[in-house]
């Protein structure tokens, strides 16, 4: 009786440590293991499982080797004039035909999307910076600082934008610097309230309190602490905002509001070619079908940025 009472015991142990063995074992075999990536990875990821943005982004990439190597790939000149091949269509020499001045229409075509390129990516670069700061200070300080800043903000955005560029083209030029002064006169307005919106959140938080504990100058904690939450939002105002400058300058030369014909952009060449078009139309349909596809990639990427830079996104 005494042997069965001390069994006991020993199998209740060796019961409990099987179970502790076995309920081990379970965990093990059904723990999963995440990968801990950080947001611009995880961005990365989904931005790469978007086909669309995937192609686009090889579009652009095909569009900058060409706009950097394009012109020297068929070996003529974009300013040799040649009478005797005037108004030529694409062949195995010209690939994209000539103009009226024998002008090979291939070099001359990557040389305006250089120069439109150049123009968009400058406005842009304005844009992104001066609405930072302006967005940035009405955010951080607020109150009647906020709201004079924004009542001016409303006022510059309310003035009419082709009569202003108008004004200014015909005060400084048809020449780039005109022409940048015209698109970045007022396209800030929206980056700035986007940045306004997006800090009028981020002020709160306890690791700018901290800073302001600490005495840090509020050029310190824009600068340092709020503008870098916002990347995210300027990078798809960057993307938009390309193509839309692209667009518009295309726009303005075509108007003749724009860069004068000795200048070669997307805009100026379209221009020549529509009073060609009914004749020669390989002198408007290059330069336009160029056009059209660099705003489409830069659209597509954009909106595959919207998508993989939103954290709630999941694919």
């Amino acid at each position: 009786m005494s042997e069965i009472i001390t069994a006991a015991p020993e199998k209740k142990v060796l019961n409990e440590e099987e179970s502790r063995r076995v309920d081990s074992a379970r965990f093990d075999a059904e723990k999963i293991s995440w990968p801990v990536i950080t947001y611009w990875q995880g961005a990365w990821k989904r931005l790469t499982a978007n086909p669309i943005a995937v192609f686009s982004m090889i579009m652009l990439a095909i569009l900058l080797f060409l706009i950097l190597f394009g012109p020297k790939m068929s070996g003529a000149e974009y300013t040799a004039i040649n009478a005797s091949a005037k108004n030529t269509a694409p062949n195995s020499t010209n690939w994209f035909g000539t103009d009226s001045l024998g002008r090979d229409l291939w070099s001359r075509v990557w040389i305006g999307a250089r120069l439109s390129l150049m123009v968009a990516l400058v406005c842009s670069a304005i844009q992104i910076v001066v609405g930072c700061a302006y967005g940035g200070i009405m955010a951080y300080f607020g109150g009647k600082v906020d709201s004079i800043m924004m009542h001016i903000l409303e006022i510059v955005n309310s003035f009419p934008y082709l009569l202003i560029t108008l004004l200014i083209m015909m005060v400084v030029g048809k020449n780039v610097t005109g022409l940048l002064i015209a698109m970045c006169i007022t396209s800030w307005c929206s980056t700035a309230r986007s940045v306004r919106g997006q800090l009028m959140q981020l002020r709160e938080s306890e690791y700018v309190q901290a800073s302001q504990m600490i005495g840090a100058s509020p050029a310190h904690i824009i600068i340092k602490h709020l503008l870098p939450n916002t990347v995210s939002i300027l990078i798809l105002d960057l993307c938009s905002s390309i193509p839309s400058y692209i667009f518009t300058e295309a726009s303005l030369s075509f108007l003749g509001m724009g860069l004068s014909g000795s200048i070669i952009s997307f805009g100026v060449l379209i221009s020549d070619g529509k009073t060609k078009m009914q004749f020669y139309p390989w002198q408007l349909l290059f330069p336009a079908l160029v056009l059209c596809v660099a705003v489409l990639a830069f659209n597509m990427l954009g909106d595959g940025l919207r998508d993989a830079l939103d954290p709630r996104t999941i694919r």
